[in-house]
Formats: C-alpha cells, sequence, structure tokens
C-alpha cells in the first residue's frame, strides 16, 4: 500500500522534516487501511483507548497508543494470532487497489494481489532466550520489503555487484540468515549461504572460502572470528577480503581490531569490519556504513524511515528521550504484512541515541541509531551477600572482555554458592589466553578491569583450551552464542522475583 498523495523521500538525501511529515501520514495511512481493519488484537486496543488513525496528527499523539512488549507475544497460538493481519474479502474489496485491479485485470488478478500482500509465505522466530521461541509470519510483500533492506545494507557496505558473498549464519527460521539471503537477492550479486557451522563445520566452510576466495564474509562476530582464527592457524591466505558483516551479537572495538588483524594476516589489510542491528519483531536489519578508513566506526545504524518508525524512550518511565540521548528502543513497522507489532518495547538501548543528522561517513540523511547497543535485561541485581543485592551492567562486562588484549574467547557462568538456590551468588569467568599470553598475567589484568567496571571480582577464573571453551559456548552449533550463562538452581520464586547475580 503506497499513498499516491504520499511519495517517498528519498533514502539516501531527504531532510528530516520532510522524512518526519511524511513518517506521520504514513503511520494513518497504514493505521487506517491495513492493521485496524485486519488485526484482532490493534482493533481491539485501539477501541478500548477510543484512539483513532485521524488522531494522530503528532508523535506526542502517537505517544497515547500503549507500547507492545515480550510479554504480550509469548501466549496462546490462538492469540498470537491475533496480531497476524488477516484480511476479510468484503473489506478488501473496497479498497481502491483492488477493484481498480479487478476492473482493469479482472476478478483473478485482484486475487493474486490480494495473495501477495496477505498469505504468509515464510516464518522466522525469535531465538527464545529469555522465553519460549515466538513465531513472525512474513508475506511477499514482506519479502520484498527484505530484498529493499537487504540491498541497502550493500549500498551502506559500499559492495559491488562483482564482489562474491558468503553468507556463515546458520541455516535457520532467524531474521539474520534471512536478512543476509534477501540482500543478495536485493542487490543482484553472487551470495553463497554456507549454513555456518552446525550445517559443515569449520572444515567445510575454511574448504569453501578457499575455493570462492569472496570480497565479503558474513555471519556472527564470534563463528567468523573461529573461522578466521582457525584459518590464519592452517597458514591460508584469503586476499580478496573487503568487508567482514557481524549481526546477531553486540560488536565491540577490541574484537573489531582483532577481525582486521586476522584479515591482514590471511592476505587482505584493510579490511572494513561493518556491524548491523536487527530483531526479528521488525523483520528488517540495519547496516553500519562503510567509509574510507577500515579504523572508524562512528556512522551509527542507518534506519529505513520508509518502512519502520523508531522512537527512543526512557526505559523506566516510557517517557521520550531528547534526540542525541541514550533510550529504549522503540519500534513500529509502517509497511509490514503477516505478523505486526506496534510501539514495540525492543528492550535494547541505544547508548548514543538517534540523531537525524547527516552521516558524517556517508553523507546520507536518513536517521541513525548510535551505539553501542545494550539491552535494558543485562543490567542485573547480584546477590553477593545475604543483605543486599549490587546492580551489575553486564552490557560493560561483554564490551570490557571483548576489548582485553591476550583473550581469545570468554564465557560468564552465573552459579550458587554450594548449588544451595537459597545462598549467595557466585560469578565465575571460563578464558582462553591467546597464542603467547601468560595465563597468570591475563588473570590479574583481567581481574583487576572486572573490579574497576563492576567494583566486584569474579568468585574463579577458569582457563580452558580454545576448543573446550568454544564447545560450551555453542560456537558454529548454536544461533546465538551462550557468552552469559545462568547455572544456578531454580527456586519457586517468581520470574519478576529471582534476582540474576555474580
Amino acid at each position: 500500500m503506497k499513498s499516491l498523495h504520499n511519495p517517498t523521500p528519498d533514502w539516501n538525501n531527504s531532510p528530516p522534516e520532510i522524512w518526519q511529515r511524511w513518517q506521520l501520514n504514513r503511520l494513518r495511512d497504514y493505521l487506517s487501511h491495513r492493521v485496524i481493519p485486519f488485526s484482532a488484537h490493534y482493533r481491539r486496543l485501539f477501541e478500548e483507548h477510543g484512539i483513532h488513525p485521524n488522531d494522530i496528527r503528532t508523535l506526542r499523539d502517537w505517544g497515547r497508543v500503549p507500547f507492545s512488549s515480550k510479554k504480550d507475544l509469548t501466549v496462546p497460538r490462538e492469540q498470537q494470532r491475533e496480531f497476524v493481519l488477516t484480511p476479510d474479502e468484503a473489506t478488501l474489496r473496497r479498497e481502491p487497489a483492488m477493484w481498480m485491479t479487478a476492473l482493469l485485470h479482472g476478478k483473478k488478478a485482484a486475487k493474486e494481489q490480494a495473495e501477495a500482500e496477505f498469505r504468509p509465505l515464510l516464518l522466522t522466530s525469535t531465538t527464545g532466550r529469555s522465553s519460549d521461541p515466538v513465531p513472525f509470519l512474513y508475506t511477499k510483500h514482506d519479502l520484498k520489503n527484505l530484498d529493499i533492506t537487504g540491498a541497502r545494507l550493500m549500498y551502506a557496505g559500499r559492495s559491488q555487484r562483482d564482489f562474491r558473498h558468503i553468507n556463515l549464519f546458520p541455516y535457520a527460521p532467524h531474521l539474520a540468515f534471512w536478512q543476509a539471503h534477501h540482500a543478495g537477492l536485493g542487490f543482484g550479486t553472487f551470495m553463497l549461504s554456507t549454513g555456518g557451522g552446525k550445517t559443515l563445520g569449520t572444515e567445510g566452510n575454511l574448504n569453501l572460502i578457499d575455493k570462492i576466495q569472496p570480497d565479503i564474509l558474513i555471519g556472527m562476530p564470534t563463528f567468523i572470528y573461529h573461522v578466521m582464527l582457525e584459518a590464519q592457524s592452517l597458514g591460508k591466505h584469503w586476499p580478496n577480503l573487503k568487508r567482514l558483516v557481524l549481526g546477531g551479537e553486540k560488536v565491540a572495538e577490541g574484537l573489531r581490531a582483532r577481525l582486521r588483524d586476522l584479515a591482514a594476516a590471511l592476505g587482505s589489510p584493510g579490511a572494513h569490519v561493518m556491524a548491523t542491528y536487527g530483531f526479528t519483531e521488525a523483520k528488517m536489519a540495519f547496516p553500519e556504513c562503510v567509509g574510507d578508513d577500515p579504523e572508524t566506526n562512528a556512522s551509527g545504524y542507518h534506519l529505513s524511515p520508509d518502512l519502520g518508525l523508531v522512537e527512543l524512550i526512557d526505559p523506566k518511565t516510557g517517557e521520550p528521550v531528547s534526540e542525541g540521548c541514550p533510550g529504549e528502543i522503540v519500534f513500529t513497522p509502517l509497511d509490514a504484512r503477516g505478523t505486526v507489532v506496534l510501539r514495540y518495547r525492543t528492550g535494547d538501548i541505544a547508548e548514543g541515541g538517534l540523531t537525524w543528522a547527516k552521516c558524517p561517513s556517508c553523507g546520507r540523511t536518513c536517521p541513525r541509531l548510535l551505539g553501542p547497543i545494550s539491552r535494558v535485561s543485562e543490567v542485573r541485581e547480584l546477590h553477593l551477600d545475604k543483605l543486599k543485592g549490587t546492580l551489575v551492567n553486564f552490557n560493560l562486562l561483554e564490551h570490557l572482555l571483548d576489548d582485553q588484549k591476550g583473550i581469545a574467547a570468554w564465557q560468564i557462568e552465573l552459579r550458587k554458592r554450594h548449588d544451595d538456590p537459597h545462598d549467595t551468588d557466585e560469578v565465575h569467568l571460563h578464558l582462553t589466553a591467546e597464542s603467547g599470553v601468560r595465563e597468570a598475567d591475563l588473570k590479574l589484568a583481567v581481574s583487576r578491569r572486572f573490579h574497576e567496571a563492576t567494583e566486584i571480582t569474579p568468585n574463579a577464573l577458569h582457563f580452558h583450551t580454545l576448543a573446550e571453551l568454544r564447545e560450551q559456548l555453542g560456537v558454529g552449533r548454536l544461533i546465538k552464542e551462550e557468552k552469559l550463562v545462568d547455572h544456578r538452581p531454580k527456586t519457586s520464586a517468581p520470574a519478576s522475583q529471582v534476582a540474576l547475580s555474580s
């Protein structure tokens, strides 16, 4: 559905005032003609709160619409269906685009048009770490949008159609794999998907990369690091690497630097490391851009304002924050079909805020999220003694460990002392030292930095071989590696009252 009187601004260079006015117009159209008529959940919600799409003239008006969150989606399957746009034939017949197609091309063509817009063809799901996986349905209309956002990843990364791309994301009903796949389709370039480590294993991926000699590797940060480290140890020569495109996990500066060093050791100095940010509920990912300097990554994540409206709010109050201030990311699609959630609270914090300023790297004027991106849920209350809890930001710890020189791999494990559910919490840190680094020196450095960042010290540090720790992490086996694991005995307390601890 495109408004004939509201042409879409240019993703590359339309000014903020044009975009902001356009988004509000598009939002009203989308709600009036697609969401409210065809979403049982939001039709009921808007009626209960006395809200009509035409009442939404400003973002303050839009703020009257209640947030959606993961808990709204972790419901029985029958209720999940209420988030799927399900049109009735009578309403569709009254749509101008439909009766015009029927008039000009016949009823069969109109039926095919409706099916392309609304019939589900693909299912992805959340990874289910904090709750049961939640399915998200895509129609042919959504897949076209996935082509658009995929092509934008390519444009932002300054890819070329004659480049060879290898997608190392695991085969799974997971956005990261399908976004990479549609990046190749949307841009019109060579894209080989290996299925990651679980499908071919490390050796199979190494052999394929040897044969293809790609320009761009795409995948999970930890798996790409694992593959490149293994390639270096085997004396491989990959001289064509220009980009390492990462998704599915946070990417710290220390990891970026190690990946650039590995690319240089494999014969590709000057390779750029480019992160993406996406989540299942958005049905799209947002790219950093690639500038001239491979060691500069200040561009932020370039949004698609024609396909989604992003707000930043204070995670405690729910109130909007000022431009450039940290806030929780709230997402509303503007052109999705299939499963649709409005004002969805992601639980992700954009530490650098949202900006409409021109990108200093590529010059695009689309809005950008400035990182790092952290999780609200990773600020946890840890019971280190019997008297009180201590708030620990595990986002900081993850970046600290990724940035620490000398660490090849790591995992944080949460335990209860003596495995007693009522005793105090413990933090155990599992490490692999890089070649040539003394474990005693690394233990001292990590313990000191750990304490500086959190004012606590790990209860124990355990050193492993790289193969052992990779197995613990699930590298190549799991969709997302388990960098923070909770092995404490469960108590009978409600989930909202259970404090995660170190």
